[in-house]
């Protein structure tokens, strides 16, 4: 500003001298005057420079301003930069933020005082069927028409979440989303949305499972209740007393069973997955199932019934069958299941064939074909869920437990192989399981105890 003083004192003194030289005193004030008006003059035009640049939105060139105009130029040129990297900071922050939004697995809905979408995530457009674009500053109202949801925000309970099924697109199955709103600001309302459909499975799943277990071990539990007290408060014969501590033998076999295969889940679920360090002959493996297989036909066939047919590998086949990277107990089970299963699936006289198969691939395919009734395929999906039955009569006279096949999926599965099944009701089934090449090698030299061991227990 003291500047701006004296370029102003010196303007008039400049003009005072001027025309004082030149005509006199009256002449001097004149030119004082005069010199004063030009720099008003001079001084307005900067100014009118300056605010035009300002009112065009600083969107063209900058005018060559001089003095104090020109320092105030810098200084809005220096604020103006300043607040454009603040701006690109908010906005890199901002875009920060929605991609955040953007990747999360829940649904995100920003509403208005309204309930209008002012902006929503992808996987909010895709749980309510959303496009972005189009429905932006729709009601949300009027896109999810479920009475339940419009009663939710009538109420304005928000304490809770609700949970709504949405039916899903191509002819998969609904999905279940726990919804729950969250009012912020002036009116505004957040409303988050999560996929809960395998959580809601998981649920039903426990509350079947505990339900059958509860119901596998009552009947069993009761027939041996009503034999106990049966042979306390009566006076039996022998043949009968042998009678009823058969079939509580029966039954107590049954229960055992049940848990043993429970405690067999559970340890498969909670211990890693075996490594590659033990190999087993898979020779010694189908020796033992071909073995187990033989006494269960005979226990489960009636008697007097025409034995099972049965094609096993050969000997030298066997020799040749390689090795399996794993533990020998998990690998028995799962393949001894699948025998079992054919054995008590097929009836009299019926084929059982068991084939192992070297792969292109470097793998190898276990697998048991038999000729029972077959499986119609809604049911094949679920034949490996616990406690899965087709026909519950037909599987309890069995004296299977509901497990098996339960324990095969996790055995298999712990060990990199596949499991398939395929059937053809009134043409039996073919059950395989296909090992990876990295679970499998062939045959080496063993020697007799090798060849001849018997596995744990599982």
């Amino acid at each position: 500003m003291l500047t701006r003083l004296l370029l102003f004192a010196a303007l008039q003194l400049a003009g005072g001298a001027l025309g004082g030289w030149w005509g006199g005193p009256w002449a001097a004030a004149g030119g004082a005057c005069a010199a004063a008006w030009l720099w008003f003059a001079w001084d307005a035009a900067s100014a009118a420079r300056l605010l035009a640049w300002l009112r065009d939105g600083a969107g063209r060139a900058s005018p060559r301003l001089h003095g104090t105009w020109g320092e105030a130029l810098d200084r809005t040129h220096r604020l103006q930069r300043q607040h454009e990297q603040a701006l690109a900071a908010s906005e890199a922050r901002l875009h920060t933020f929605l991609s955040a939004i953007q990747a999360s697995p829940n649904g995100v809905l920003l509403l208005d005082e309204q309930g209008r979408i002012e902006w929503c995530n992808q996987q909010a457009a895709q749980q309510f069927g959303l496009d972005v674009q189009r429905d932006q500053m729709q009601v949300i109202g009027n896109l999810v028409r479920d009475p339940a949801f419009g009663a939710y925000v009538t109420a304005r309970d928000f304490t809770h979440d609700l949970l709504l099924t949405r039916p899903a697109a191509n002819g998969a199955a609904p999905t279940q989303l726990a919804i729950r709103l969250h009012p912020y600001g002036e009116g505004r309302t957040l409303m988050l949305s999560r996929d809960v459909t395998q959580v809601q499975l998981a649920e039903t799943m426990r509350r079947d499972f505990v339900a059958n277990v509860s119901h596998e071990i009552r009947t069993p539990l009761t027939v041996l209740a009503g034999f106990i007290e049966t042979l306390q408060t009566l006076q039996l014969n022998e043949a009968e007393r042998a009678r009823y501590l058969t079939l509580m033998a029966q039954q107590s076999r049954r229960m055992q069973a049940l848990v043993q295969d429970l405690l067999t889940l559970s340890r498969l679920e909670g211990s890693p997955a075996p490594g590659l360090e033990a190999w087993t002959p898979v020779r010694t493996l189908l020796q033992r199932c071909a073995q187990e297989a033989r006494e269960l036909s005979h226990r489960v066939l009636p008697a007097g019934a025409a034995p099972h047919q049965w094609e096993f590998p050969d000997d030298a086949s066997l020799q040749s069958a390689g090795e399996i990277a794993g533990n020998e107990a998990e690998l028995y089970s799962a393949l001894s299941n699948l025998v079992s299963n054919a054995v008590r699936y097929t009836p009299a006289a019926g084929l059982i064939r068991v084939t192992w198969q070297p792969q292109a691939d470097g793998g190898a395919t276990f697998s048991v074909r038999d000729s029972g009734p077959g499986i119609a395929a809604e049911h094949i999906p679920r034949l490996t869920e616990r406690f899965y039955r087709i026909d519950r009569g037909r599987s309890r006279d069995s004296g299977g437990t509901g497990l098996g096949l339960a324990i095969v999926k996790h055995v298999v599965q712990r060990h990199g192989a596949q499991l398939t099944i395929t059937s053809t009701p009134g043409q039996g089934s073919v059950f395989c399981v296909r090992f990876p090449a990295g679970r499998w090698r062939a045959s080496r030299a063993h020697s007799p105890a090798a060849s001849e061991s018997t596995a744990p227990s599982l």
